[in-house]
Order: structure tokens, then C-alpha cells, then sequence
């Protein structure tokens, strides 16, 4: 029996849009819920003494960005768009039509180097390889809000780079966008310095020109 991978929770999404249809994107959070016990039993039989905790944080955060990144993709590609993510585009060898990806996502700091932005989605057209837009995805705001905000303006500052869109995708597990008032810091940051942030949740969300529910994302990222 093969390593438990994120073939197996791809197959319990796939279960959960057979019940829920086009609102499964609300259960993303579920799904890895449903994933974790399986996963420990298959690490813990792989890793007796290892810290299952540390090893599923890492795995769910992977996962949660897999999964989102194949559903924007069947989502984008009708409109002639592609999206690879950062860990490819990180890659020694890559094919010409990435090389050229890369190159227009790049942000110069002078002497020291060219450096690609903290973008776990990045959705391009693959004909003159313009990037569209970054997408930052997190499980919670509380991992890497500031740092989003950060590369916007970092794009802001360069013509080659400022047309490209910023957003974050996240199931919001601590409600930190649930209301508007009172305002949280990260709920600022999302309001002020970003262009879009898209929630998958079950949970009532106050939502505002900025802040939405997933269903949104592709309605808005046409426009």
C-alpha cells in the first residue's frame, strides 16, 4: 500500500462535490478534517516515535494549496490562462514558456540579486507569458498576511510588475474575517492592501468589495 498523498484527499473532494456540487469548495476544510486520521494511522505506521502533528501541519498546509490550485485551474484555463505554482517555477530546469514566467515575476533588489515573490499560485497568459495574478493561499490569516501585503507593494514598485493582481485564498480556520466589526488587524491588511481575498468557509461572512466568499473569485478575476 502506497504513502498516503494528496491523491487521497483529492478523491475525498471529489466525493464531497458528488454531495455538495459547486458549494464543495465550502468543505475544503472538512475534507482535510476527514484526511487526518487516515494520514496519522499511515505515518505513525511509518514513524512509531515521529511528531504526527508537525508532519500533518506541513502536509494539510501542502494540500490545501494542491487542491486549490486545481480548482482555479479548471476554472481559468477555458479563458486561455495557466497556473503553476512557485515550487516549479523554482525548479533548475524549466521549459522556455517558464523561463520567460519567471522572468516577468521577478523582483529586482539591486545588488543584491533577483528573487521570486512568496506566490503559491501564479496564474499567467501563456501566450507572451504576462503574469496575471498571485495567489497566496493559507488554512488561517494567521500565517504570512503581512508578508502578502509586502509583495504587493514590492510589484507596485516596478513597471514590468505593477499591473499584477494580489490575493489570498484561505479557509479563515480562525474566523480572524469572519465580521467586520470590530476590525482585526488582519482584516485591515486585507482591505487596505490588497486586491482581493476569497474565503472558503461554511461560516456567515460579513463580505465587503474586498473580502468575499470563493464562489466570487473567478466572476471578479474576469472583470
Amino acid at each position: 500500500m502506497g504513502k498516503y498523498s494528496f491523491e487521497d484527499v483529492k478523491k475525498l473532494y471529489y466525493e464531497m462535490e458528488q454531495i455538495k456540487g459547486k458549494e464543495a469548495y465550502r468543505y475544503v476544510s472538512d475534507v482535510l478534517e476527514m484526511a487526518k486520521e487516515p494520514h496519522r494511522r499511515d505515518f505513525l505506521k511509518r514513524n512509531p516515535k515521529g511528531n504526527h502533528q508537525q508532519s500533518w501541519n506541513n502536509f494539510k498546509g501542502n494540500c490545501f494549496e494542491k487542491l486549490l490550485q486545481h480548482i482555479i485551474t479548471k476554472s481559468v484555463e477555458p479563458f486561455g490562462l495557466k497556473v503553476v505554482n512557485d515550487k516549479e517555477l523554482k525548479k533548475k530546469r524549466l521549459s522556455e514558456q517558464l523561463v520567460a514566467v519567471k522572468r516577468n515575476l521577478v523582483i529586482d533588489y539591486g545588488k543584491y540579486g533577483m528573487h521570486l515573490p512568496d506566490a503559491d499560485i501564479v496564474i499567467y497568459n501563456p501566450k507572451k507569458c504576462r503574469v496575471i495574478a498571485v495567489i497566496s493561499c493559507k488554512t488561517s490569516l494567521r500565517e504570512r498576511i503581512a508578508q502578502t501585503g509586502y509583495w504587493k507593494f514590492k510589484f507596485w514598485e516596478n513597471e514590468i510588475t505593477k499591473h499584477i493582481q494580489v490575493y489570498l485564498v484561505t479557509a479563515d480556520t480562525d474566523n480572524t474575517l469572519t465580521k467586520i466589526e470590530p476590525f482585526k488587524k488582519a482584516r485591515a491588511i486585507v482591505e487596505i492592501d490588497l486586491d482581493g481575498v476569497y474565503v472558503l468557509t461554511k461560516e456567515n461572512l460579513h463580505e465587503s468589495d474586498k473580502v468575499k466568499l470563493f464562489e466570487h473569485f473567478i466572476e471578479d478575476f474576469k472583470q
